[in-house]
């Protein structure tokens, strides 16, 4: 495929599976284990937009990804020509351009705690989690416990966002894929944690929506790929 030069971008090309595209649907570019694009990819589900999936052409620091996403962000979508990176601002776009099946209370109230359960996830749990991944491959103990420690804190916070069911929106979706994560890290290094009951409902009905089990399924394997490979069992 050739790809975009001095901010043109191609018309058609070939997908990850090998089905034809044109940049006038949907694309997504991503990479199987990232948690940002299990997100992007369950609001897709969720929204049921259909998309052409391919991987960074040359990895995400490759001048090919970076002419289509100079800050080299994963993961990234065009849109009849119109190229975005980074899991919030594509949130936004696709509740814009595809109103069909909101994703946003009308309410103004409503829709600041919606962002503000997102922010959480973005700035405060996932970053925690983020200190957990270097621990894989070889374990520093004051550095899992700082790391568990600080996880277990945001999950109590988050247990005050999440204690009322609500219809699921833009704010759960980075939400599956980052317990997932939580889940085998710390199954991986041999650590307890302690779930808040309101998270762990909250997990599981987000587990019984149908998108998010789709999107779950086909992610769990890259996940597990990923641990096994750090901990030398691949």
């Amino acid at each position: 495929m050739n790809w975009a030069q001095n901010g043109n971008f191609p018309t058609k090309g070939t997908g990850r599976c090998g089905a034809p595209f044109h940049l006038r649907m949907l694309t997504l570019y991503s990479v199987p284990h990232s948690l940002y694009c299990s997100k992007t990819r369950l609001l897709l589900r969720a929204k049921g937009l259909a998309s052409t999936e391919l991987d960074p052409p040359g990895g995400s620091t490759s001048d090919a990804y970076r002419a289509l996403f100079p800050f080299g962000n994963l993961p990234g979508i065009v849109h009849d020509g119109f190229a975005l990176s980074d899991s919030e601002a594509i949130a936004e776009y696709l509740e814009e351009a595809f109103p069909d099946k909101p994703m946003l209370p009308q309410d103004r109230q409503a829709r600041a705690r919606v962002r503000e359960r997102s922010r959480f996830h973005d700035t405060r749990l996932e970053p925690a989690l983020r200190a957990l991944f270097p621990q894989v491959a070889k374990p520093e103990p004051a550095a899992v416990s700082a790391a568990i420690a600080a996880i277990t804190t945001r999950l109590e916070q988050l247990a005050m966002l999440v204690a009322e069911p609500q219809p699921f929106d833009l704010g759960d979706c980075g939400y599956p894929a980052t317990f997932l994560w939580i889940s085998l890290l710390v199954e991986a290094l041999h650590w307890d944690l302690v779930w808040p009951d309101p998270v762990l409902a909250y997990r599981a009905r987000l587990d019984a929506l149908p998108w998010v089990q789709a999107e779950m399924a086909s992610y769990k394997p890259h996940c597990e790929d990923w641990v096994a490979l750090k901990r030398g069992r691949a």
